[in-house]
């Protein structure tokens, strides 16, 4: 990630100089220049020289810092922070420790930046869930992350952006060959291209060569008839760059600009009217319907180093900069939008809890709630961004650098869909607030289990593979069970009537669904518990109530063992219910064998007639 962040000089920080001695002024030149390899150097024959002070060794950090490279900014962050040092330094000595995977140590030093800028947002998030982790581990994993074969393996490739028409666009330094960036002494970015397959595996990459200079190109986004593009370049190749000639040096920031398709090549290229001398625009991503431009920019009047923006697109007509606010954006960077077709705006974020350096979060435009982390499928401890998707190609790709180098991931998404359950009182119609809704698997094993809200509803994100099963129940209700079949996406929603529980009580017994018994055995089944469940909230109901519990067999075998079948059945029925609080002098139970079934069919009995008539029956004995 190094080459990205000191190559956009987006998320490059210029510091005041503050401190500066005739030992320090050539580094701090080489810095405020935003060349950092060469700064390093300087500033390490100041510490060979020991002539080092936390000045230096904080201009040290920043500067491995900028070309993240953790392992040496967290050794001088330690070092310049024996010494008292601003709010920043703090949080991003937070940043490095994280990126270590030291989070007890990253708290502390959040603590310390939190007690100097209690107001930052990043502080109070801090501060309301220091311990965030394991939270974030829980995640319901979204996409499956598989590594891609394109990659150079020694050079950055990232901001892989997949076209309708299967050609896979990215940004790369792989061509070793030209001009090097005096900042970092890496090749400067290009634009690549590579044709995806209809299984998926990818052409051997080829140069974009008409978008690209001898500086940065990329990264990009395309429209959704792959016929308009937008991309980020470098101000020097059109001589758009600010002289600083008291450090003699020439600033460019970088820009967007719009290109078209004309007979396989790109050309018309424009630059949009928001670029600006003064500041960074860059990370384009177009809306499908192509109204639409987010971008990342550090202009002025956002909220933190580097902001998500938009502007409206008509033609060569755009609006002006919206920031998307406190939602997306924090005091620390965002960058690297990325616009879905169903409205979710991917981005990378530093500001918001993750698990390390960058991580990739999610906001929904549709329901404008909170940017969501995706989860360690995809975030790491390092830095993960340039998240893409194409919903339909159903495929994504992302970056990162936690091999040491960035490389592109392909993301492929989970199919999921929401069951929403709906629980009302059958006979009112009425809704149910704080009912009980459990999920079961197609084994039905629990997955979890959740209470309804007050508008009777709640929801739950499961496989588009499998089936499911919904449990409800609720004090005065009688339990019920719903099958939620597989979709291939779309939300299911399950309308989940209850019926009134006093119903169920006659005059002479409790009528409950039959408690069947499988052949030979006498363990109460999923199916029984729910139904005993039922008797268990009517006697709480009624605290006077005894009940008799009477077990049948069916007519196989013998008469004596299915009498002592259906005592032991009698016997099982009788346990379940006190072992969920009725006390025991209220139940009593008595097997019946075979004598009395429910179906008299004797030796003719069909297997569904044999399953009915192996059963228990819940007689009165008091109200």
């Amino acid at each position: 990630m190094k080459k990205i962040y000191s190559l956009l000089s987006l998320f490059l920080i210029i510091t005041s100089g503050y401190g500066q001695s005739k030992q320090t002024e050539k580094a701090d030149k080489l810095y405020d220049g935003y060349q950092y390899v060469d700064a390093i150097d300087a500033y390490l024959k100041v510490v060979d020289a020991n002539n080092a002070d936390a000045y230096v060794y904080k201009q040290l950090a920043d500067s491995y810092y900028n070309l993240f490279n953790i392992k040496e900014a967290s050794t001088w962050y330690k070092k310049a922070l024996e010494t008292t040092q601003d709010a920043e330094t703090y949080f991003r000595y937070a940043q490095v420790l994280k990126s270590e995977g030291y989070y007890d140590e990253a708290n502390s030093q959040m603590d310390m930046f939190s007690k100097l800028l209690p107001n930052d947002q990043r502080a109070k998030a801090h501060l309301e869930n220091p311990n965030y982790i394991p939270k974030l581990a829980d995640i319901t994993r979204t996409f499956n992350v598989e590594g891609v074969a394109i990659n150079d393996g020694e050079q950055s490739d990232f901001g892989a952006v997949l076209s309708n028409d299967n050609i896979l666009y990215f940004t790369s330094t792989r061509k070793t060959s030209g001009k090097e960036d005096s900042w970092t002494n890496q090749p400067y970015l290009d634009i690549y291209k590579s044709v995806r397959s209809e299984n998926g595996d990818l052409s051997e990459p080829e140069e974009v060569e008409e978008l690209n200079t001898i500086y940065h190109d990329g990264p990009l986004t395309i429209s959704a008839d792959g016929k308009t593009m937008y991309f980020s370049r470098d101000g020097h190749s059109t001589g758009d760059f600010k002289k600083i000639k008291s450090k003699r040096i020439k600033v460019a920031q970088q820009g967007i600009y719009k290109a078209t398709m004309d007979e396989g090549k790109w050309g018309n290229i424009q630059a949009l009217p928001i670029n600006s001398k003064e500041y960074t625009v860059s990370h384009p991503s177009i809306s499908s319907d192509g109204k639409t431009l987010y971008f990342a920019s550090n202009m002025p009047n956002g909220l933190g180093d580097s902001d998500i923006w938009k502007i409206s697109v008509s033609g060569d007509t755009y609006g002006e900069p919206v920031n998307l606010g406190s939602k997306v954006n924090t005091s620390g960077k965002e960058g690297f939008p990325y616009i879905s077709e169903d409205n979710i705006l991917y981005f990378a974020s530093s500001g918001r809890q993750g698990f390390g350096g960058l991580d990739i979060f999610k906001f929904d435009l549709n329901e404008n709630e909170e940017s969501v982390n995706l989860g360690n499928a995809v975030n790491t401890n390092r830095d993960d961004f340039a998240f893409s998707v194409n919903n339909s190609l159903k495929v994504g790709y992302f970056s990162s650098n936690k091999s040491g180098v960035d490389n592109i991931y392909m993301a492929i998404p989970i199919c999921q869909f929401e069951t929403i359950a709906m629980v009302k009182d059958k006979d009112t119609n009425s809704i149910i607030a704080g009912a009980s809704v459990t999920i079961l698997d197609a084994q039905l094993n629990e997955i979890t289990a959740q209470a309804t809200d007050m508008s009777g509803k709640t929801g739950f994100n499961v496989s588009c593979e499998n089936t499911y099963t919904i449990n409800v129940s609720m004090d005065g209700y009688e339990s019920a069970s719903f099958k939620v079949k597989a979709s291939e996406g779309e939300n299911v929603i399950v309308n989940a009537d209850l019926k009134p529980i006093n119903e169920m009580i006659t005059e002479t017994e409790v009528k409950l669904k039959n408690i069947y018994f499988e052949f030979n055995k006498s363990n109460i089944t999923n199916q029984g518990a729910l139904e005993l469940d039922k008797l268990v909230l009517i006697m709480n109901d009624y605290p006077e109530m005894k009940i008799l519990v009477r077990s049948h067999t069916d007519s196989k075998g013998k008469a004596d063992y299915n009498l002592k079948l259906s005592e032991r059945r009698a016997q099982s029925t009788m346990q379940y219910v006190i072992s969920k609080g009725i006390n025991k002098d209220r139940l009593s139970a008595k097997g019946m064998g075979d004598i009395a079934p429910k179906i008299d069919c004797k030796s003719n009995c069909t297997e569904e007639e044999d399953a009915q008539n192996r059963r228990s029956e819940f007689l009165i004995v008091k109200k």
